[in-house]
């Protein structure tokens, strides 16, 4: 089968490897239809992340139909459509039964998060209680669709994760720091549990006007002190209840911490790359700061799916260009030129 293999930093080229097997009596054969690109994929392209050169590649975002299963699954059967998640939680531990199956008790660190997607099949580990049955089969619907779906692995789950973790509420102000495909996702995710104002910091003019149709109601392009005094300005002078972090930079915490009023809520997402922000720090601000890797199952199965098989979020914009497989490098670079919000790859019909 054809695979995408990391060669070294910005290159990534599809190669032929051995087809997946079944390993283990929870392991799930699925056959991708489509697959995609995550902005967190392009830490390790742009920079290597010490990954080493010659070896797996870090997509994890996909849908697809199951092939083969193991003796153990009982939730799915050949035949299938499915969400892949980027998580595996097992759906009966304490975490997960709380909500936070994207940090599952039982599949701590790497051993709960997925890699190797952008191929034509896939081995799904742990696989009977985290993957998310979709209705029908790829044909049934729109090119549109596809794309709504696809979201469901990875960016608009963890754009709502960013939300539920800053707790925003029904009336709330809320700034998104990050206008990629999760804070897009997060824009829609804030409006979802009822925020009155959202505002968007950005600085490129597609992504406010996506933004904008998504639900933001304002736009601040200036960064650090003159970008929170812009957002206290919109706000009246006064601070965000909650602040949505889906970038991962050191810049970008202190951008969310700057913009709330004392005592307000950061709900961060982004995957940090950095280890320098001491959480004494923010005591004399009474601030709240949760967040990690989204619980995309639990999400997905309670109310996203719906949400998009019956139209009320679509998601689905934030892929603004489709790649064939072969032509996984383009997407690649295009996305780190932000030639692309995110990129869709077509691996079968």
């Amino acid at each position: 089968m054809k695979a995408t293999i990391f060669e070294q930093s910005e290159l990534v080229q599809v190669e032929d490897v051995d087809k997946p097997t079944i390993q283990a009596d929870d392991d799930v054969i699925i056959r991708v239809v489509r697959a995609s690109v995550c902005g967190s994929d392009l830490w390790s392209y742009a920079n290597g992340d010490e990954k080493p050169a010659h070896s797996i590649n870090d997509g994890h975002e996909a849908i697809g139909i199951v092939e083969e299963i193991g003796s153990a699954i009982t939730t799915v059967k050949p035949g299938d459509f499915v969400i892949a998640p980027f998580t595996h939680g097992c759906g009966e531990c304490a975490a997960c039964l709380a909500g936070f199956d994207g940090t599952c008790d039982r599949h701590p660190g790497y051993t709960n998060w997925s890699n190797g997607f952008q191929s034509e099949y896939i081995r799904f580990t742990y696989a009977n209680w985290a993957l998310i049955k979709i209705p029908g089969h790829p044909e049934d619907y729109t090119d549109g669709m596809l794309k709504s779906l696809l979201t469901l692995a990875d960016v608009m789950p963890t754009g709502y994760h960013a939300a539920r973790s800053a707790n925003a509420q029904k009336g709330d102000k809320v700034v998104v720091i990050g206008d990629g495909a999760v804070g897009q996702c997060a824009v829609i995710a804030a409006k979802m549990r009822g925020a009155s104002q959202i505002i968007l910091m950005s600085r490129h003019a597609d992504r406010q006007q996506m933004a904008l149709q998504s639900g933001a109601t304002a736009v601040v392009a200036e960064r650090g002190a003159e970008g929170i005094a812009k957002v206290r300005e919109i706000l009246g002078g006064d601070g965000a209840d909650a602040a949505l972090e889906c970038v991962g930079t050191e810049a970008a915490i202190e951008q969310a911490l700057g913009v709330l009023h004392n005592g307000g809520r950061v709900g961060f997402v982004g995957v940090p790359h950095y280890n320098t922000h001491p959480i004494g720090s923010t005591f004399a601000q009474n601030i709240a700061i949760a967040g990690g890797s989204a619980s995309v199952t639990t999400y997905d199965k309670r109310f996203l799916l719906k949400a998009v098989l019956d139209g009320d979020i679509n998601p689905g914009r934030v892929f603004t260009n489709t790649y064939d497989l072969v032509d996984i490098n383009q997407a690649y670079q295009d996305m780190q030129n932000r030639k692309t919000i995110k990129a869709m790859i077509k691996v079968a019909d």
